[in-house]
């Protein structure tokens, strides 16, 4: 299966289903099955933000807990697009879609980056040890989707 490691706390979020979309610079043409990987670090700033520790507070979650170097959840990549104009509170997409509020807080939406959507996401019952790579990499075993 396909996985894409992330830093913490962005991980997590993204799993949680707190933000909807994975910004990347780079674009995939990959669709399908997707593992979520968290890096062994985690960025200690933006946990310290409010808005972060009150998005991880609801669900337990501090910059103290959070899970590292771990497969935490699974999705289905559906699409990846261009992100063609930041207005510095909100984006727009290259198929018309506006991104604001949490969305666009949690990214990283500058003109000419990339926006992973993704679909029937899925946090594991038992992380999966694992050592991250950057871009997508396979993971060999097994992962119960």
């Amino acid at each position: 299966m396909k996985v894409l490691s992330m830093i913490q706390p962005w991980a997590s979020l993204f799993v949680l289903r707190e933000a909807q979309y994975e910004t990347r610079t780079w674009k995939t043409n990959y669709r399908g099955d997707l593992a979520i990987h968290t890096s062994k670090k985690i960025d200690k700033q933006v946990c310290s933000y409010r808005i972060i520790q009150d998005l991880l507070g609801k669900h337990g979650y501090s910059a103290d807990n959070l899970p590292t170097g771990v497969i935490i959840g699974v999705c289905k990549l559906r699409n990846c697009l261009k992100v063609v104009e930041n207005h510095g509170t909100w984006a727009m997409l290259e198929d018309g879609r506006k991104v604001s509020g949490n969305d666009f807080l949690l990214g990283d939406f500058a003109v000419g980056g990339y926006v992973w959507e993704v679909e029937d996401m899925r946090l594991l019952e038992k992380y999966i040890p694992a050592k991250g790579q950057l871009g997508l990499w396979e993971y060999g075993g097994e992962i119960q989707m």
